[in-house]
Formats: C-alpha cells, structure tokens, sequence
C-alpha cells in the first residue's frame, strides 16, 4: 500500500522574492553605488549623475517612516529597495493614486503604476448619426 501524502508536503514552499540574485535583506543592507551596478543602464545613469534634491527628499520621507502618508508629483522617480511596503500616492495630472511597492517594482520609475490616462469606452451612435440610423424605427 502506498502511503498517502499529507497536504503540508504537497504545497509549493513559497519562494523568496530575489533581483538578480539577491535576496530583499541583502538588498536593504546595500550602499545606493552597490544597487546602481544591478539596475538597467537608464536607471544606472540617472543614480551616478546624482538624484534631484525633489528625490533626495522623497528618499529620506520614505527611510524615516514618520509619515503613513508620502505623496510625490515626482513620476520619474526611480523604486528602490527601502521603499518597499511604503504606500505612496502618484501624481496622474489630477489626483494622487495610492500604490503600495512590491519587490517586483525595483527599478521601474514610479510614473508607471500611476495611468494618466482613462480607458474610453464609446457609446452606440445616435440616431442621424449615420446614413443607416435613419431608418431605425424609433421606440
């Protein structure tokens, strides 16, 4: 008889989020020069030319961890290790679109969680709208 397995065994161990081999401890603990040699050449170059005092600022808010509230109109910025599990509100051109930051987002800007534009959805045409809709019988 073969022996049944229990459900603990069978589920998948959940896997720990790593970028570019890298745990999420051992990202935190890195110095911002170390991080920049991991990230994609665009976001590399922005780093070493040093951040704006706008990101300097929007940095130091996010570290300290006084503020549950941090909103930023700056949509370039680039997601780094220490803003994780931080929800920050985006700036789309008209209001501020609360994000939380998952592991996943290191290294993309944070404009791109934050659509500044709608999805549009059209309507039927209305009547006289077409050569055809004139022969719509009307209710």
């Amino acid at each position: 008889m073969a022996k049944k397995k229990s459900k603990t065994t069978l589920k998948k161990k959940e896997e720990e989020f790593t970028y570019r081999g890298y745990t999420m401890a051992k990202l935190k603990k890195m110095k911002l020069d170390e991080l920049v040699k991991l990230l994609c050449a665009k976001q590399r170059r922005k780093i070493k030319r040093t951040l704006r005092p706008e990101e300097e600022k929007l940095l130091e808010a996010v570290s300290s961890g006084k503020k549950d509230d941090i909103r930023t109109h700056l949509r370039d910025a680039i997601v780094l290790p220490s803003m994780i599990g931080k929800k920050i509100g985006i700036h789309n051109g008209k209001s501020f679109e609360y994000v939380e930051i998952k592991p996943e987002m290191i290294g993309h800007y944070l404009g791109e969680f934050a659509l500044t534009r709608k999805r549009v959805s059209h309507g039927a045409a209305g009547v006289g709208a077409t050569k055809s809709s004139k022969y719509v019988p009307l209710k």
